[in-house]
């Protein structure tokens, strides 16, 4: 994970200003995982797992503004963003750590996460899966808004090209879209999406659906029993 760290923390000051251009849709996409999120308690417990500069928490917190926020990230650069982002607001704490490898704490009413597990290997997926089940509170949700592999070579270029076409046409430089591809073709380790459910529900998870999907880009909900 730790050229994962490195390349957060090179450009943790550009994160937030590029993602729109980045990701298709994004506020329709980050508003399909706020709008899964359920839970009774008036002040829920929310763990934002590889939170970054805390994007996903901020909407988040439109829905749930009393919530006690865990923010856990392995790179401290994109963490420094969150804590300017939550400067003023209480009830916030940041963890700087390998959360594939690392105690979660908890229990949480509310697990999420936002295009950053994909960055593990399958193996850790699968195990870290079974990691946040127990960390819910009983009754308690996963929402992970992430990245998925298409189910056969003919979808996963065809989701490529989409991708590609819609990086073209933003206001990106030549360089920075050159910075994208690169990252895109080390860090990120996609799995089908086929694969992802199949995984949260051996790790226990009841109520295992897709609530968004563009392509690539995809929306799954589990909820603890």
């Amino acid at each position: 994970m730790e050229h994962i760290r490195q390349a957060f923390n090179k450009f943790a000051q550009d994160y937030d200003a590029q993602r729109e251009y980045i990701i298709p849709d994004m506020r329709q996409y980050y508003g399909a995982a706020v709008w899964a999120m359920e839970t009774t308690a008036q002040k829920p417990s929310i763990l934002d797992v590889g939170a970054g500069t805390g994007l996903l928490s901020a909407f988040v917190l439109e829905k749930f503004p009393d919530a006690r926020l865990t923010l856990m990230d392995i790179s401290e650069n994109m963490l420094a963003m969150a804590r300017k982002r939550f400067a003023t607001r209480s009830g916030t704490s940041y963890v700087i750590c390998d959360y594939s490898r690392s105690d979660l704490g908890g229990p949480y009413d509310l697990v999420c996460s936002a295009l950053s597990i994909h960055h593990l290997s399958p193996e850790d997926k699968r195990l870290l899966f079974g990691r946040i089940l127990r960390a819910l509170k009983p009754g308690g949700m996963f929402v992970n808004a992430d990245q998925a592999d298409g189910e056969t070579p003919y979808f996963r270029e065809r989701y490529l090209e989409y991708w590609n076409d819609f990086l073209r046409i933003g206001p990106m430089t030549q360089a920075q879209h050159a910075e994208i591809l690169k990252r895109r073709d080390t860090l990120d380790r996609n799995e089908k999406l086929s694969m992802q459910l199949s995984w949260l529900k051996d790790a226990g998870f009841s109520d295992v659906d897709v609530v968004y999907k563009n392509r690539t880009f995809v929306v799954t909900v589990a909820k603890r029993t």
